[in-house]
């Protein structure tokens, strides 16, 4: 039988708003993804929720609960309200969605960020976002209080763990009365304006923002993540294999205790031979991973894949083969492609039948799509031929914090978010990407498509990894180049690649820039090749 989307995770969401807003009496409260988790830890106290797979360390919904509650009071205390700013970093530890839990019900804007920044960078974040409120590790004290006399931003700091002057998260806990948190109550807002996260996103070109996303944004787009799942709740153990300050992170940390699912977490990197202890001793059923991450663990791991009912693959370019892999070793057709943007809070297709080979899915039945052309704003009305995709809907977001130009750039006076990447449709709407519209390149008023090129090489069995990016050239624009990482063992030639893009591609997508052969390909923190980095290591390495 053919896998097909299925209404099963709305029709699980339903029931838990149903109950939700007949004790609230609210409508909206469907929507308040504080009062959703508030609600479901309530429900069964005595669910395992959370496994840090590092320390073997675990808690139930009761014990995540009262903590919860304890920290939403203390941070009460504190004058903290709706709208201000809480950041968040550290890896994944089970202390993590304590703070986590208590801004969703208070409304508190939480900014994950990546825990190994320096001070500079936490200096220009802390400007953009104002924190009024920081927990973090105590190795990262000092540079957090360095950062903030810099940015002159006045916030409370405080530790998940000892060793800092700074109050630790247990400490800070003990401050909320015992009759408050019997009491407590979580705050009325419209969820609709609220803002949830905000989130740090730049794709793979230009410089960081940080995406608002509302709670009605991310409580109506996540659970398309689990469109085919066809029982409720949906899996036994997720894996997450995500850093904290990535956006598919905070979906665990939210859906978690509504899906009623275990989530498995490690507050250690996540190298191959953790990974494999992971699944050998927990055996996790599910889990939405990087492919580029997944692939070195698929090729460095050695651990049994079959516990795995469910794999989700999205974040950057899946490549078929990596896909057909993954099926080999999980023992199960269920391996899905997902492409999302955190503009869009979640997904923005799904396949709502059996896959097309190298096909996206169609458009979530959240949003409104068009595909325009990018240097006439025309709609495209045939299928086959590229354009910028933009959407329209409740879960597009409400823009960048603190930045209106460049959110007026984004979106336009009617709604409709441009997404910045280019896409082509067959007839029935199934979708397949192109190329970030930043990233394509131009060989004498040709455009060329890196990604195209990139499939074409990656055929060769040498190779491991590559990316293409352009040389300027006063005469032609751009002359194309190929980065290459062989694989372990494997010696390909400049010439063996260029010629298997001359027997596949046409003359303009030649590598007139040459081949250059590299250990790694840089990458930004969420793993994803860093294509203006790469732009300007060409011009200095030596080519072929």
């Amino acid at each position: 039988m053919a896998k097909k989307a299925f209404d099963a995770v709305h029709w699980y969401m339903s029931e838990v708003e149903s109950r939700l807003v007949a004790k609230t009496g609210i409508p909206s409260d469907r929507h308040h993804l504080g009062k959703l988790i508030l609600h479901s830890l309530k429900e069964d106290p005595d669910f395992l929720l959370q496994i840090d797979g590092a320390t073997h360390e675990s808690e139930t919904n009761g014990s995540a609960l009262d903590r919860s509650i304890r920290c939403a009071v203390s941070l009460t205390n504190l004058g903290l309200k709706q709208g201000d700013v809480m950041v968040l970093m550290a890896p994944n530890h089970i202390n993590y969605c304590i703070p986590h839990n208590a801004a969703m019900f208070l409304g508190i804007m939480v900014a994950s960020i990546d825990s190994t920044l320096g001070v500079y960078e936490l200096e220009q974040l802390f400007q953009t976002s104002r924190p009024k409120i920081i927990f973090g590790q105590s190795e990262k004290a000092v540079e957090i209080k360095e950062a903030l006399e810099l940015s002159e931003v006045d916030a409370k700091v405080v530790t998940f763990n000892e060793g800092s002057n700074y109050p630790t998260l247990a400490e800070f806990l003990k401050d909320a009365d015992d009759d408050a948190v019997n009491n407590f109550e979580p705050a009325d807002f419209n969820p609709e304006e609220t803002i949830a996260f905000l989130t740090s996103t730049s794709g793979t070109t230009g410089v960081p923002k940080t995406a608002m996303l509302t709670h009605k944004n991310l409580a109506i787009s996540v659970p398309y993540t689990w469109k085919t799942f066809s029982k409720f709740p949906p899996t036994r153990l997720g894996l997450l294999l995500s850093p904290a300050q990535w956006v598919t992170a905070g979906f665990n940390y939210l859906f978690s205790p509504i899906l009623k699912y275990t989530r498995l977490q490690t507050s250690a990197p996540v190298t191959p031979e953790h990974f494999a202890d992971l699944v050998t001793k927990y055996k996790p059923t599910y889990v939405l991973c990087n492919p580029v991450l997944m692939a070195s663990l698929a090729e460095h791991a050695k651990c049994d894949f079959s516990c795995f009912e469910h794999m989700t693959l999205g974040g950057s370019f899946v490549p078929q083969e990596l896909v057909d892999k993954m099926k080999k070793l999980t023992k199960t057709e269920e391996i899905f492609v997902m492409y999302g943007m955190s503009e869009l809070s979640g997904p923005a297709f799904i396949h709502d039948f059996q896959p097309v080979p190298g096909s996206l899915g169609r458009p979530v039945g959240s949003v409104e799509c068009r595909l325009v052309d990018p240097e006439t704003n025309k709609d495209v009305t045939e299928p086959n031929v590229p354009g910028e995709l933009w959407f329209r809907g409740p879960t597009v977001f409400k823009g960048y914090h603190n930045n209106p130009t460049v959110t007026k750039e984004a979106l336009t006076e009617d709604g409709w978010f441009k997404c910045g990447d280019v896409f082509y449709r067959d007839h029935s709407w199934n979708v397949f990407f192109v190329e970030r519209l930043k990233s394509l390149l131009k060989y004498r008023n040709h455009q060329v498509s890196p990604l195209e090129i990139e499939t074409v090489i990656m055929r060769h069995p040498g190779v491991l990894q590559v990316a293409v990016t352009g040389i300027p050239d006063k005469e032609c624009g751009d002359l194309v180049v190929a980065c290459v990482v062989p694989n372990p063992g494997c010696s390909p030639t400049a010439q063996e690649i260029k010629d298997l893009v001359k027997e596949s591609l046409t003359d303009t997508k030649q590598l007139r820039g040459g081949v250059i052969f590299m250990e790694q390909l840089p990458t930004t923190s969420a793993s994803k090749i860093d294509r203006g980095k790469l732009k300007q290591l060409v011009l200095t390495l030596p080519r072929e």
